[in-house]
C-alpha cells in the first residue's frame, strides 16, 4: 500500500526497506538517543529482523495512541531512521532497545509479511551548505524564544544542556534538539519533523515556542488568582480561630456561635413543616462553616430569617358568628343587600365545614363603590388579619413566586412577604385591582396567581425563594376588579364573580349622611352642631359637581365643603352653621355638570343611546347627516372595531327596509352618510349602539326627529333583531341623571328590571322590544303592515307597506 501524504521539498533519492516500528504519543528526531520499551509482537518481530540486517530501523508515530494494532492510514508517513544501539529482553516478556535518530524519511509504501510492517523510505539528507543571512536569523530568534521559554517553565533542563544547545551551529540540528526538549501536541512535534525545508521548520519551531510560553503565562497567572483566593479563605479561617481563642481565654463569649445556638432554639420552637425543618437545619449546618463575612454567609443567615419569620402554624382566632358578620357590615356599607348575603352564605358554609373551601371571591365594579372597604368590613366581620396586595401594573412573575436564589437581592414574592407581615397564616388576602395585570419577558404573573387561587393546589405554594412548600390553604383570598374583561379567562375559572353596581342617588344621599358627612366632621375636627349639611345640598352635589358610580368623588366634594368652614372659622370669619344648596355654588364655585345633558332635537338624526363604562353609565349622542355624495359611509368619534361593526350592521338593516321606508332603489348611491358621536377625543367601543344607530339613519333619512327625553340600547342584528346587552342599571341610572324619560331596552333584557331599585324604575318609562319594527314604532311613529300573502317557491315576498300614525 502507497503512504497518501506528500513531502514537501523532498529530494528525488531510491527507495530503500526498513522494519517498521510504530510509536505512541512519542517522535524521535534525527540526533536523539532514545530509550523504549516494546511490548507488542509485531514490533518485536520488526526488531529481530532490523537486528539481523544492518540494525537499521524506521520509527513513526501512530496517529491514536490508543490503536492497538495500527494499520498504514493510522501511521504517520514522516519517521525517522534510527539505528538500535542496544537490545535488552526483560523478565517480563517486554524489550528495551536503545535507538538513535539517523535521518528524516518518507515513508512511499507499506509491505506487511504476516507478521510485521516493512517499508519502502525516501530518507531525506541534510544539506552540508553554510546557513544562509535569513536562516541565521532566524537560528538566533529560535534560541532566544527557548531561552525565554526555559526561563519561563522552569523545567528540568540543565543549564548545560542549554548553553550546549546555542553553540549548534547547524539548524538542522539546532531545530531538532530544540524540539526534543520541548511538550507541545503530537500534532506540532509531527509538523517539524515532516518538514524537510530547514527554514520553514525553524518558522514553524518559532510559532510553536511563542503558543506554549503564552499558554504557560495564562496558566501561570490563573494559579496565582487561585492561590490568592485560597490563601485569603486560610487566613480568614487561621484568623476567626485565632479569635474564638482568644475570647475564650479573656472569658468572652462568641458572638456567632451565641447567633448559631439562637437559632438552633428558634428552629426546634417553630412549629416548621417537616420539610422546612430539615432544610433549615440544613442550611444552618452550612453557615456554622462558613466563614461570618463571607457574602454567601449573609445570603444563607437571611433565608434562614426567612423560614422562621414566616407563620408556618400561627393562627389568628376566627369568628364564625354570621349575625355579627351581618352587622358589622351593615355598620360600614349602605345597601349592597345582594352582595351581603352572598358573602354572609359564603362565611355560613365555612362554620359548617370549619374549612375555607370553594371558589374565590372577586368582588367587580366601577371606582368608588367600596370593593376595598367592603373586604376590609368581611376581614373586621370574621376577625381576620387584613393585607392587600395591590396587582395594578404588576409584569413580573417574581413578584408572584419570588426570585431563585442564585439572584444577587432575591427575595420572596409578594404573597409570602404579606404573610411574614400579617404574623399569621389565616389572615384575609386582598389581591387588589387583579384586572390590572400585565405580562411581559420576565413571564406572566396572571399565571403564577393560578396555583394562589385554586384551593387543590394552594396547599402546596413553591416560592422560588424558599423553594419549599407553603400551605396557602388557611388564607382566605378575595380580589377587586373593575372589568372581568381584561382577566384571564384561566383566572375566572377560580374565582365566583360578585358585582357591585353603581349606587343610585337616593343611595348615595344615605350614603353620604349616615356615613361620609360624620367621617369629614370628624377629620376636620367639626361637629355636627357646628356644621350641618342639608339633603338638597347632598343631592346638589352628587348631581351637578360629581357624575360618577361610585361615591369617591362625593366625598372630596364633602371634604371640600368641610375645610371651607374650618378655613372660615380658623380666619375669625362668620360661617353658616347649615349649608343648603343655594350656599354649595358659593363655596364650591361654578357647577361642574348641568342636571339636564339631553339637549332638544330639532333636527333629526340625533337620537340618545346609553352606553356602559368602567365609570359607570353615560349617554352618548348620535349624529347622522345625510349629504349628496356617491354612496360613501363616513363613521367618526373614535370608535373601536366593534362599534364600527355595529355602525355597518346598522346600514345594512336600513338598505334592506328601503322598499318598506319608501326609500328610492338609487338613493343611496347618491348621497354619503356621515355617523359621528361627540367627544371625538375619548375612544368608544361596544356593540349596544346598533339599535341607536339604526333609528338614526332611519331618522336622519326620511327627516323624522326623535323624542329629545328618548333613549336606548341593544345591540342589531341583520334582521332586525334587538339582542340583549349588559351593565343595564349603570345605563338607566345615567338615563335619570340625564333628565331622559323613556328607555328602550331589549326584551331578553327585562328580567333584569328585577334587580334595579324602584326609585330609578319610578323616573322611567321602560319600553322593552324584541325587533326594530317595534322599536321604530316607539321612536318614530313608524308601523309596519305585514299582508297576510302566500309565497310560492323560489319567489321574493312581496315588501309590507308603511304606516305612520
Amino acid at each position: 500500500m502507497k503512504s497518501t501524504d506528500s513531502m514537501q521539498n523532498p529530494e528525488e533519492r531510491e527507495l530503500k526497506k526498513f522494519p517498521l516500528l510504530p510509536l505512541r504519543d512519542i517522535v524521535v528526531y534525527p540526533g536523539m538517543v532514545v530509550p523504549l520499551f516494546i511490548g507488542r509482537s509485531s514490533s518485536a518481530s520488526a526488531l529481530e529482523a532490523a537486528m539481523s540486517s544492518g540494525r537499521l530501523i524506521f520509527l513513526a508515530a501512530q496517529r491514536n495512541s490508543q490503536t492497538e494494532e495500527p494499520l498504514p492510514e493510522d501511521i504517520y508517513s514522516a519517521g525517522t531512521l534510527c539505528q538500535v544501539i542496544q537490545l535488552l529482553r526483560l523478565p517480563n516478556g517486554n524489550v528495551k532497545v536503545l535507538v538513535e535518530g539517523k535521518s528524516r524519511g518518507l515513508i512511499h509504501e507499506f509491505e506487511f509479511n504476516g507478521e510485521y510492517y516493512s517499508v519502502d523510505v525516501i530518507v531525506h539528507q541534510d544539506s552540508d551548505d553554510g546557513p544562509s543571512a535569513e536562516v541565521t536569523s532566524l537560528m538566533a530568534e529560535a534560541y532566544a524564544q527557548f531561552s525565554t521559554y526555559h526561563a519561563e517553565t522552569k523545567n528540568s533542563l540543565s543549564p548545560d544542556i542549554v548553553t550546549g544547545i546555542a553553540k549548534i551551529n547547524e539548524p538542522d540540528l539546532l531545530v531538532d534538539s530544540m524540539a526534543a526538549h520541548l511538550n507541545p501536541k503530537l500534532e506540532d512535534k509531527q509538523a517539524i519533523l515532516a518538514n524537510f525545508n530547514v527554514k520553514e521548520r525553524l518558522e514553524t519551531l518559532i510559532s510553536i515556542l511563542l503558543c506554549e510560553t503564552e499558554v504557560h503565562q495564562l496558566d501561570q497567572k490563573i494559579k496565582e488568582r487561585v492561590k490568592k483566593k485560597m490563601e485569603k479563605n486560610h487566613k480568614e479561617y487561621y484568623l476567626n480561630e485565632q479569635l474564638k481563642i482568644i475570647h475564650k481565654e479573656l472569658g468572652k463569649k462568641d458572638e456567632h456561635a451565641e447567633e448559631y445556638k439562637e437559632l438552633e432554639v428558634r428552629i426546634a420552637s417553630k412549629k416548621l413543616s417537616p420539610e422546612a425543618n430539615s432544610k433549615a437545619l440544613a442550611e444552618l449546618k452550612k453557615l456554622k462553616m462558613m466563614s461570618p463575612v463571607s457574602a454567601e454567609a449573609a445570603v444563607i443567615r437571611n433565608y434562614i430569617d426567612t423560614i422562621l419569620d414566616l407563620p408556618w402554624s400561627t393562627v389568628s382566632r376566627t369568628s364564625r358568628d354570621i349575625i355579627f358578620a351581618a352587622k358589622v357590615m351593615d355598620e360600614d356599607h349602605y345597601g349592597l343587600d345582594k352582595v351581603k348575603t352572598r358573602i354572609l352564605e359564603h362565611l355560613a358554609v365555612q362554620t359548617q365545614v370549619r374549612k375555607l373551601k370553594g371558589p374565590i371571591l372577586c368582588l367587580v365594579g366601577p371606582p368608588g363603590v367600596g370593593k376595598t372597604s367592603l373586604a376590609r368590613s368581611i376581614a373586621r366581620a370574621t376577625s381576620r388579619k387584613f393585607v392587600k396586595m395591590s396587582l395594578g401594573g404588576v409584569r413580573d412573575e417574581a413578584e408572584i413566586r419570588g426570585h431563585r436564589r442564585t439572584y444577587i437581592g432575591a427575595m420572596p414574592g409578594k404573597i409570602l412577604m404579606n404573610l411574614k407581615k400579617a404574623g399569621v397564616s389565616n389572615p384575609l388576602f386582598l389581591l387588589d385591582e387583579i384586572d390590572k395585570l400585565s405580562s411581559d419577558f420576565r413571564g406572566d404573573p396572571a399565571s403564577a396567581l393560578l396555583e394562589v387561587l385554586d384551593p387543590e393546589q394552594n396547599s402546596r405554594f413553591n416560592d422560588h425563594f424558599l423553594d419549599i412548600d407553603y400551605d396557602l390553604s388557611r388564607v382566605m383570598f378575595l380580589a377587586t376588579a373593575n372589568s372581568v374583561h381584561n382577566i384571564p379567562r384561566p383566572l375566572i375559572d377560580r374565582m365566583e364573580i360578585i358585582r357591585l353596581e353603581g349606587y343610585s342617588d337616593s343611595e348615595k344621599l344615605n350614603i353620604a349622611m349616615h356615613y361620609l358627612v360624620p367621617k369629614q366632621l370628624k377629620e376636620t375636627g367639626l361637629s355636627s352642631r357646628q356644621l350641618d349639611i342639608s339633603d338638597e345640598a347632598i343631592l346638589k352635589l352628587i348631581n351637578c359637581y360629581t357624575r360618577e358610580p361610585g361615591v369617591r368623588g362625593l366625598e372630596r366634594q364633602i371634604s371640600a365643603l368641610c375645610r371651607k368652614v374650618v378655613h372660615a372659622k380658623v380666619k375669625g370669619e362668620r360661617w353658616s352653621h347649615r349649608i343648603d344648596p343655594d350656599d354649595v355654588a358659593t363655596l364650591l364655585g361654578p357647577e361642574k355638570f348641568s342636571e339636564e345633558r339631553v339637549r332638544p332635537a330639532t333636527i333629526a338624526g340625533v337620537v340618545n343611546g346609553l352606553a356602559w363604562t368602567e365609570a359607570g353609565g353615560d349617554i352618548l349622542q348620535i349624529e347622522v347627516s345625510v349629504v349628496p355624495g356617491k354612496g360613501k359611509l363616513i363613521i367618526t368619534g373614535k370608535l373601536g372595531e366593534v362599534m364600527n361593526e355595529s355602525a355597518q350592521a346598522a346600514m345594512t338593516y336600513v338598505r334592506s327596509r328601503s322598499e318598506i321606508l319608501d326609500i328610492e332603489k338609487d338613493y343611496f348611491q347618491n348621497v354619503d352618510i356621515h355617523i359621528h358621536v361627540p367627544e371625538g377625543a375619548i375612544p368608544k367601543d361596544g356593540p349596544s349602539a346598533g339599535v341607536t344607530m339604526a333609528t338614526a339613519l332611519i331618522s336622519a333619512i326620511i327627516s323624522r326627529p326623535v323624542d329629545s327625553t328618548l333613549a336606548m340600547t341593544g345591540e342589531i342584528s341583520l334582521q332586525g333583531r334587538v339582542l340583549p346587552i349588559g351593565g343595564l342599571k349603570e345605563k338607566l341610572m345615567a338615563a335619570v341623571r340625564s333628565g331622559v324619560k323613556t328607555v328602550i331596552i331589549p326584551e331578553k333584557n327585562a328580567k333584569d328590571l328585577k334587580e334595579i331599585g324602584q326609585e330609578i324604575l319610578e323616573k322611567l318609562e321602560i319600553v322593552p322590544v324584541g325587533d326594530m319594527d317595534t322599536l321604530l314604532s316607539s321612536a318614530l311613529n313608524i308601523g309596519f303592515v305585514h299582508p297576510s300573502r302566500t309565497v310560492k317557491s323560489g319567489t321574493l315576498p312581496e315588501p309590507a307597506g308603511i304606516v305612520t300614525h
